[in-house]
């Protein structure tokens, strides 16, 4: 198992969780490749975007399903500033991981979760852990505790 992977790993393990990361054989860096690999729907992928305010430079974690796209207006209203996606060296600053492997947990400093609510209505989820050849199942209630995520409708036509 990769460094990173192990980190997510641990860091499920000292939440309370059992959740297994699982290492695909290839690496997937999209939600219907990684669906592909896991033999799920592309809405059964977690995907863990970064955020910051624009005038702040505040970053937030948005954890949405594959299928979804997030609305930044929802979100830019939540943090009371415009948004935009946080460039590679601040995901990895404040992350811990690269992006293409970003997991809902185990982050280099605390962030501040947004969850799509629409996984809630999904059952099995999976999400990266950390690496992008490495998974991990779980619930949108698992998520919710996790992550200790505000659950909104970011579901929207604004991209990602």
């Amino acid at each position: 198992m990769s460094d990173a992977a192990q980190r997510v790993q641990d860091a499920i393990r000292a939440l309370g969780f059992e959740n297994v990361v699982l290492e695909l054989e290839h690496p997937v860096k999209t939600a219907q490749a990684a669906a592909d690999a896991l033999g799920c729907e592309a809405a059964q992928i977690v995907k863990s975007l970064v955020f910051r305010g624009v005038t702040t430079g505040t970053p937030v974690l948005v954890v949405a399903s594959g299928a979804n796209r997030v609305n930044t207006d929802v979100l830019a209203a939540l943090l009371g500033e415009p948004v935009e996606m946080a460039n590679p060296k601040l995901v990895r600053q404040v992350t811990g991981f690269a992006i293409g492997g970003i997991p809902p947990v185990g982050h280099a400093q605390p962030l501040d979760v947004v969850i799509d609510e629409d996984l809630f209505a999904i059952g099995d989820l999976w999400a990266a852990a950390g690496h992008p050849n490495s998974m991990f199942p779980l619930t949108a209630p698992e998520l919710a505790v996790m992550t200790n995520g505000r659950v909104l409708n970011i579901r929207g036509s604004a991209t990602p």
